[in-house]
């Protein structure tokens, strides 16, 4: 199920990272991300965030992320990754152990270290905050755009092809993790890769 977030929280000022043509800028070197899966008859579907403003307008492929944020030098990663999720989503995450996903480098040169929770959330509730940001650019107007405007639950494979590609990482550490509970619905492509198999 997907949804437009319409409903926004109070905006904040435009953060580097959201800047046209200066996304997952050397200003923010690294970011911190929680994912909630879910497994649905055997097979895995993890909740995922599409980027909002005008540069991923019409952008698909690739483009969705783990909701995330920009860690300060004074924080800890896990608990931005439960902050943003919560400020990107409107909804709190999961209170359930946490799996550790580990880092990707993206192809910008930032860090982002990833957590993934069990959980159910109905992207319906799902209300993103918004920031502050001149477009169109050097035109002397402000316009305000949501940090995420859709969430979506995804199989893995939609998954690895919906996440940014270093992103796509995330998803076959966090199936090799679950691969116990996921052997009914899940088999090896003879390279030691999970993948689904029909049923």
């Amino acid at each position: 199920m997907e949804v437009d977030l319409h409903r926004f929280q109070r905006p904040t000022p435009a953060r580097p990272d959201r800047q046209p043509g200066n996304l997952d800028s050397a200003v923010a070197k690294r970011s911190a991300g929680l994912v909630v899966y879910r497994i649905r008859d055997g097979g895995l579907e993890l909740l995922l965030a599409h980027p909002g403003g005008p540069y991923w307008e019409g952008k698909d492929l690739g483009a969705w992320s783990l909701p995330k944020g920009e860690v300060e030098p004074d924080e800890e990663p896990f608990d931005v990754a439960r902050r943003e999720f919560a400020e990107e989503t409107g909804q709190a995450p999961p209170s359930g152990a946490p799996i550790e996903l580990g880092e990707v480098q993206q192809a910008s040169g930032k860090t982002v270290t990833g957590w993934a929770i069990e959980g159910d959330l109905d992207p319906a509730l799902a209300i993103s905050n918004s920031f502050v940001m001149e477009w169109p650019p050097r035109s002397g107007r402000q316009g305000e755009f949501p940090e995420v405007d859709r969430v979506e639950w995804f199989s893995q494979d939609e998954a690895r092809r919906k996440l940014n590609p270093a992103q796509a990482e995330f998803v076959d550490r966090l199936v090799a993790r679950l691969a116990a509970r996921l052997a009914p619905a899940v088999g090896s492509d003879g390279a030691g890769r999970p993948i689904e198999t029909s049923r």
